[in-house]
């Protein structure tokens, strides 16, 4: 989806939203604070951390922002999003954009508040022995595009859904051999592969447990440079996020 082709969904789509999320909701009781931290300007990078599987506290986070501040957050998908029709048509409706860097410009230029997750899928893909991490690798993207457009960086951490599973296979493990093979042959990275879980007793049912998610400080991107090219300046600015990131985390 390109990121000039949106059209919010108007209150009957939220209402159906929140009916979706509600039996999880009752589940897993979320609490999320840190609102008074998003800039009231409403244009901003919201840059946090993936639990196990990924999609099971974001959207409780977007439906929070939107609740305490009428802002929609446009969220950075992978593309490996895009290639399944209905979750495609689900993510788009509520503004997910394929996180094409030119996606993430219009976004900018149009004064969005944006949220990118960057350990993109191998974060989600868990391998065993993986708790809470921050797998952003040497990655600076995010970081030029908030230097490139003078864009506040909103760190944000989520825990919870990494106690509801444990990882008992991974896609690193012998027996995901085929499956990695049919991935290569389907242009999938089998460095994505979902892991196998398990939640109450011998089944992947999620075990109890509370969300918690944190909207940290503002960071300015100003203070670290104000170009694309400056590699030193947004390889800080990252470093700044992340161990913002990664303190709310402990904290939580």
């Amino acid at each position: 989806m390109q990121a000039d082709a949106f059209e919010p969904p108007g209150p009957a789509g939220v209402a159906a939203a929140r009916a979706l999320l509600a039996p999880w909701r009752a589940w897993t009781d979320p609490r999320i604070d840190g609102y008074a931290n998003l800039p009231a300007d409403g244009r901003y990078l919201l840059v946090g951390n993936h639990t196990t599987l990924g999609v099971f506290d974001v959207p409780f986070v977007v439906l929070g922002i939107y609740d305490e501040t009428g802002v929609l957050v446009r969220s950075l998908g992978d593309r490996q999003h895009f290639r399944v029709p209905l979750w495609r048509a689900v993510l788009a409706r509520f503004g997910t954009v394929d996180g094409s860097r030119e996606n993430a410009r219009r976004l900018m230029r149009a004064g969005e508040a944006v949220l990118v997750f960057p350990g993109g899928g191998r974060e989600v893909s868990r391998r065993r022995g993986d708790y809470y991490p921050l797998v952003w690798r040497e990655r600076i993207g995010f970081a030029r595009l908030a230097l490139e457009h003078g864009y506040p960086v909103v760190p944000f951490a989520m825990v919870g859904v990494d106690d509801m599973w444990d990882v008992v296979a991974d896609a690193d493990d012998a027996i995901y051999a085929p499956v990695r093979a049919l991935a290569r042959r389907a242009d999938i990275d089998p460095e994505l592969l979902p892991p196998l879980v398990r939640g109450l007793g011998p089944t992947p049912l999620p075990r109890p447990q509370r969300i918690y998610a944190r909207i940290g400080a503002p960071i300015d991107a100003r203070a670290f440079g104000c170009s694309w090219a400056d590699g030193d300046a947004a390889a800080a600015l990252r470093d700044a996020v992340r161990s913002a990131v990664a303190k709310a985390i402990e904290e939580l």
